[in-house]
C-alpha cells in the first residue's frame, strides 16, 4: 500500500516527515540522556525510528524497486551491530574520559588545561561540535573515495544497489575506525564534554538513518545545511563525477566551502553501486580488503571517466615527448 504521490496529503507529509523524524529522533534523545539509563533509553529511541523509517519506506517510497529484496539483508544487520556498532560502542566508552584520551593523544593536555568554551548553552556547544567533529568526517570520507588504499573498505558500503533503513550501518570496521577518529580526535584534544559527544552521536544516528532511507522526502532548503536523503543518493551514483561529491556526514558546510556540494535540478540517481565486486557472506567481506586479489575484485575496472582522462593525459604526454625529440632528430 502507497501513497498517491499527487495528492496534497502526500506532498505535505513528503514535506514535513524528514523534519519530524529527525526531531523525534532528538527529543527522545534528550529525554534518554537525562535518565540514568541513558543508553538503554537511547537505543529504545533509535530502534523506533528505525521502524517508523521502515514503514513509510513501504507507504511512500523513492524508488519501488529498492524494495525488492537484494540478499544482503544479513550481511548488512551484521556489519551494522557487529563492526559498525561495535566500535562506536568502544567510542561511547572513551566519551566517558574524553580528557583521558586527549592526554593520551596529546601529551601537553595533561594539565586541566581546555579552550573549550564551556560557558557556552549546550545547543551551541554542540552545533561547534558538529561543524569542528564534520570536518574530520569529511575529510576522511572525501580520502576514501581519492585513494585505492582506502576505497578497498569503503567500497563495502557503495556496494549495495539499493538504499534502504537496513543498509545505514553497512561499513568496513577499519573505514569506522578511521572515520571516527578524524572526527572525535579534535574534540578530545580540544576538551569537549561527555554531552557534546553524546549529542553529536545523537545527531549522526538520525541523520544516518534519514540520508539512506528510502522514502520520497521533499527537503528543499534543509539540501543547504544537512546531508539529506537526495543529496546522498548522488553520493552513491556510479556516474564519477557524481558519486565524488556530498561527502557530508551531517552537515554539508565543507562540502559547499570546499567545491564538493553537489544538488542539480532534477531527481537524484537510482542507479548506485561500483564497478567493481565485494564478497558475498558476512566474514568474506570483512576479509577481502586485505588481500591483494580482493583488493582487486573490489577496485573492478576502472570508470569510463577515469580511464578517458588516463588515455588523454598519455597522449598529451606522448605529444610532448614527440615535440621535445623533434630538434634532436633534426640536429642529428
Amino acid at each position: 500500500m502507497t501513497f498517491q504521490n499527487s495528492s496534497r496529503l502526500y506532498a505535505a507529509v513528503s514535506s514535513l516527515l524528514w523534519p519530524a523524524i529527525f526531531c523525534a529522533g532528538l527529543t527522545g534523545s534528550y529525554f534518554a540522556f537525562h535518565s540514568q539509563m541513558h543508553l538503554l533509553w537511547f537505543n529504545v529511541t533509535y530502534f523506533s525510528i528505525v521502524a517508523i523509517i521502515a514503514l513509510f519506506e513501504r507507504l511512500m517510497p523513492y524508488e519501488e524497486t529498492w524494495l525488492d529484496s537484494d540478499g544482503e539483508t544479513f550481511n548488512n544487520i551484521a556489519h551494522t551491530l557487529l563492526s559498525k556498532g561495535g566500535v562506536q560502542i568502544a567510542a561511547a566508552i572513551g566519551t566517558s574520559f574524553p580528557m583521558a584520551v586527549a592526554t593520551v593523544a596529546q601529551p601537553l593536555l595533561s594539565h586541566k588545561a581546555s579552550i573549550w568554551p564551556e560557558q557556552w548553552p549546550m545547543a551551541l556547544q554542540v552545533v561547534l561540535g558538529l561543524v569542528i567533529a564534520e570536518f574530520g568526517l569529511y575529510l576522511a570520507h572525501r580520502l576514501a573515495h581519492e585513494y585505492l588504499s582506502l576505497w578497498r573498505f569503503h567500497a563495502l558500503h557503495h556496494s549495495v544497489e539499493r538504499l534502504w533503513v537496513i543498509n545505514t550501518g553497512r561499513f568496513h570496521i577499519i573505514d569506522t575506525l578511521f572515520k571516527i577518529a578524524l572526527g572525535q580526535i579534535p574534540l578530545y584534544l580540544l576538551g569537549a564534554p561527555l554531552p557534546v559527544f553524546l549529542w553529536i552521536g545523537a545527531v549522526t544516528a538520525f541523520i544516518g538513518l534519514l540520508t539512506h532511507c528510502n522514502i520520497d522526502v521533499r527537503t528543499g532548503p534543509l539540501d543547504w545545511i544537512f546531508s539529506t536523503p537526495r543529496l546522498h543518493r548522488w553520493h552513491h551514483s556510479k556516474i564519477l563525477a557524481e558519486g565524488n561529491t556530498n561527502y557530508g556526514e551531517n552537515l554539508v558546510i565543507w562540502d559547499q566551502l570546499l567545491g564538493t556540494y553537489h544538488n542539480p535540478p532534477r531527481p537524484s540517481s537510482t542507479d548506485i553501486g561500483i564497478t567493481g565486486k565485494v564478497a558475498d557472506s558476512f566474514l568474506a567481506q570483512l576479509v577481502q580488503p586485505f588481500s591483494k586479489k580482493g583488493a582487486k575484485q573490489i577496485i573492478g575496472k576502472k570508470p569510463k571517466e577515469v580511464r578517458d582522462k588516463e588515455e588523454l593525459a598519455a597522449a598529451k604526454a606522448a605529444a610532448r615527448r614527440k615535440r621535445a625529440e623533434e630538434p634532436l632528430r633534426k640536429s642529428g
